[in-house]
């Protein structure tokens, strides 16, 4: 919809739409947000704590949320509110029934992070590895100027090739890290978390045995009742020596206590974007993992590559547009 027509629809509804970022900050701040300014006045807030959800929404028409969490009694208590668009996929922390009940449309962005996610998996899982925290920390320290050698090879990294990769959660992402995988030359297997997925071109397994066969393993699920510590004190030991556990599904799917045990324990390798409280909590017994080359935590960030972020502004924009188009 050109700018024209969308003044056009607002004088024909009768509308001047007040739009409200409740947490700009999480959407980064090189994104042109003015492009929302098209369809009303806008209004952006870097953050909303829980106390400040109802002031910050007050008569807003539309509201934008990544992570804000709308209940039914914050949408009771809006006056004007006809559309939550949420920033991201999960719709979890806005209260679909009532916005059904109150008739208020809600909105989110799928897709948009796919390639993101698929890049960070293969980064975290090339980082760990070849041993780059090891490798960075010698050229760095000046081992490797001391040494009088031209290589320094004095920790072992390995191959993807020829590696067997096995993938929880065979969704968007799931798939497009077994194709890239696959590319790679690893030989690639899946489990379904639900047992329903079961339609792929790779091999599914057992949880069991696929943590027992695999060298790396991937997470790429959302966090359900099947799936929350799923991975734990009884089937961590199951991992191969050396193998690399990653989760860039949701916080909660493994047990952050169990592994940091593991992890010390013997020599696997783990790399996590998402934690279940985030951000990272100071008790959270991660911090304390002896062996801290075998751990590899970002912050929740893999869905944000600036094209990602693009993405996802362009479909709330479009998302919009649908709206005001009714």
């Amino acid at each position: 919809m050109t700018q024209q027509a969308v003044n056009q629809t607002l004088l024909n509804k009768g509308i001047d739409m007040k739009i409200v970022i409740l947490d700009a900050k999480t959407l980064g701040s090189d994104l042109n947000l003015s492009i929302l300014k098209r369809f009303g006045t806008l209004t952006i807030y870097e953050k909303t704590l829980k106390e400040d959800r109802v002031a910050h929404i007050d008569d807003a028409d539309i509201v934008i949320t990544n992570k804000v969490v709308i209940s039914s009694n914050i949408m009771a208590q809006t006056t004007n509110l006809k559309l939550i668009c949420i920033a991201a996929t999960g719709m979890n922390n806005v209260d679909l029934d009532a916005a059904k009940f109150q008739g208020i449309e809600v909105k989110n962005v799928k897709g948009y992070s796919t390639t993101s996610v698929v890049q960070h998996t293969f980064a975290m899982t090339l980082y760990l590895l070849e041993q780059m925290a090891y490798y960075d920390h010698t050229v760095k320290s000046n081992q490797w100027t001391n040494s009088g050698l031209f290589t320094d090879i004095s920790k072992p990294f390995y191959e993807i090739s020829g590696k067997r990769w096995g993938i929880i959660g065979m969704g968007m992402i799931g798939q497009s890290v077994a194709q890239m995988a696959t590319a790679f030359g690893a030989e690639v297997s899946y489990h379904s978390t639900s047992g329903k997925n079961l339609h792929h071109a790779y091999p599914h397994q057992s949880l069991e045995f696929l943590l027992k066969d695999c060298d790396i393993i991937s997470i790429h699920a959302p966090l359900n009742d099947n799936t929350y510590e799923l991975i734990n004190e009884i089937n961590l030991p199951f991992m191969k020596e050396r193998a690399i556990l990653l989760n860039l599904g949701r916080g909660g799917i493994i047990d952050e206590t169990d592994l940091a045990f593991e992890l010390d324990r013997r020599e696997i390798y783990a790399g996590l974007d998402v934690l279940e409280t985030e951000p990272m909590s100071r008790e959270n017994r991660l911090r304390e993992v002896k062996h801290k080359e075998r751990l590899l935590i970002t912050p929740h960030m893999a869905w944000s590559s600036r094209e990602a972020r693009e993405k996802l502004l362009n479909v709330i924009v479009k998302n919009i547009e649908t709206f005001l188009e009714k």
